[in-house]
C-alpha cells in the first residue's frame, strides 16, 4: 500500500472537503487495439489447398495464415479444414483424410476470423490470381448463402417471430495491399524451372525442402505441410523485398475473370473485348506490328503485364489469354529452357518478343482492316 502525505490545509478548507480521486486511465478501444496489433504485425502470409485449379469450378480445402512482424517473426496463426461439399478432389493434392473432412467447417464459419487477420495488413500470397480468387469466391459464396438464409428466416417469422437468428458471416477481406511472391520473382528476372513455392525458393537461394513429391513428405500431417508453405511464402517476401521490385496489387483494382481468377480490371476487360479488326496473321520479326494482330503475354516478363496489355488495347491490337494458331506474337523474355506459352508458341511457329522489344514495336503499329460485318 502507498501512504499519502496530507497537504497543509488552507483556512478555507473544511473537514467535509471532498478528496479528489485519481483519474483512471482510459481503456483502449477495440479500434486502438486493432491498430496496435497491425503495427506490431503488419503482414499476413497465407497459403491454400483446393479441390481443383479454378475458383469458379472448385472449392477451398484448407486455409493457413500467419501474421508477421517486420522481422518475419510469427505472431498469430490460423489453420482450418473446410467442407468442400460432395467433391473434395484428389487426396494427393491436399492430404486431408475423410475423418478430417467429417469435422470440417464451412467457409462462412471462418470468414470473420480471416477478416481479422487480413484486414488492414499486407497480404502475402503465392500466385495471387488463384489464391485471392479462391478467397474472394468463397467469401462471396458464404455471404450469399447467409443472405439467402436470412431472407428465408424473415419469411418464416422474422426477428419478432420464431425465425432463426440472422447470420453475419463477415465480408470479403480487405487487405491494405496484396503482394504476389511468384509474380515478384518474375518481375526481378528470376528464371524459374518450377513455379511452386519451394521451386521459387530454390531459385532465389532460400533453403526449403525439395519441391518434388516424396513418400516421406506424403506421411507428414497436412497442417504441418501447410504451415511450412505459409512460413516459406513469408520468407520469400522478405528475401525478394530486399533484392528488387515487388508485384504489389491494390485489391480494388482486381476482379474475377471467367474462371474466377482475380486479375487486374484492364486485363479482364481486354479479355472480354471482341476484336474489331481483321487479324493479319503472325508477326514477322523486323517488320511492324499491324493493328488487329493477336497478342499473348507469357508470365516470363519483367515489366508489369498490365503495361503490356494497356499498350495492346491502346494500339488497336487484340489481347488473348489463350495461345492458339491465330496468335500473332507472344511477349516473353525467356528464350532458353522455355515451357508453357513460350514453348507452345515455338512449336506453332509463333514469334516471341521481349517486353522491352514489344513496347518499342507498339510505338509504330501500322493500321489494320475492319471486319466486314462492322
Amino acid at each position: 500500500m502507498i501512504a499519502r502525505t496530507p497537504s497543509p490545509a488552507s483556512p478555507d478548507d473544511t473537514e467535509d472537503s471532498p478528496v479528489p480521486e485519481r483519474e483512471k486511465p482510459a481503456r483502449p478501444s477495440q479500434e486502438e487495439l486493432r491498430e496496435e496489433a497491425i503495427r506490431h504485425a503488419p503482414f499476413v502470409a497465407l497459403s491454400i489447398q483446393s479441390s481443383g485449379i479454378h475458383p469458379s469450378t472448385s472449392r477451398l480445402i484448407t486455409v493457413d495464415a500467419v501474421t508477421l512482424t517486420q522481422e518475419n517473426e510469427p505472431v498469430d496463426t490460423f489453420h482450418a479444414v473446410l467442407n468442400p461439399g460432395d467433391d473434395p478432389g484428389p487426396f494427393h493434392l491436399h492430404g486431408v483424410t475423410p475423418e478430417e473432412f467429417s469435422g470440417a467447417r464451412r467457409f462462412g464459419q471462418i470468414l470473420k476470423a480471416l477478416d481479422r487477420l487480413i484486414d488492414g495488413r499486407a497480404l502475402i500470397i503465392h500466385n495471387a490470381p488463384r489464391v485471392w480468387g479462391f478467397i474472394v469466391a468463397e467469401a462471396k459464396r458464404a455471404m450469399n448463402d447467409a443472405a439467402r438464409a436470412n431472407r428465408n428466416s424473415n419469411r418464416n417469422g422474422g426477428r419478432g417471430g420464431r425465425g432463426r437468428r440472422r447470420q453475419r458471416v463477415g465480408h470479403v477481406p480487405r487487405p491494405q495491399v496484396i503482394v504476389d511472391t511468384l509474380a515478384s520473382a518474375r518481375r526481378q528476372g528470376v528464371v524459374l524451372d518450377d513455379v511452386r513455392i519451394r521451386g521459387v525458393a530454390h531459385s532465389i537461394g532460400v533453403s526449403a525442402a525439395p519441391a518434388a513429391a516424396s513418400v516421406a513428405r506424403a506421411r507428414l500431417p497436412h497442417d504441418q505441410l501447410c504451415r511450412e508453405d505459409t512460413r516459406l511464402i513469408g520468407t520469400l517476401y522478405f528475401t525478394l523485398r530486399d533484392s528488387g521490385p515487388l508485384a504489389e496489387l491494390p485489391p480494388d483494382s482486381l476482379r474475377a475473370d471467367k474462371f474466377g481468377l482475380q486479375r487486374s480490371d484492364i486485363r479482364v476487360r481486354a479479355q472480354e473485348t471482341k476484336p474489331e479488326l481483321i487479324n493479319p496473321g503472325p508477326y514477322e520479326p523486323g517488320k511492324s506490328l499491324v493493328a488487329g494482330m493477336e497478342v499473348v503475354v507469357a508470365p516470363e516478363i519483367e515489366m508489369d503485364p498490365d503495361e503490356i496489355i494497356r499498350a495492346v488495347v491502346d494500339k488497336g491490337l487484340s489481347y488473348s489469354e489463350k495461345l492458339t494458331r491465330q496468335t500473332s506474337v507472344v511477349v516473353c523474355n525467356q528464350t532458353r529452357d522455355i515451357d508453357g506459352k513460350a514453348m507452345h508458341a515455338q512449336r506453332k511457329g509463333i514469334p516471341l518478343l521481349s517486353d522491352v522489344a514489344f513496347m518499342k514495336a507498339a510505338e509504330r503499329v501500322r493500321g489494320g482492316r475492319m471486319e466486314k460485318n462492322r
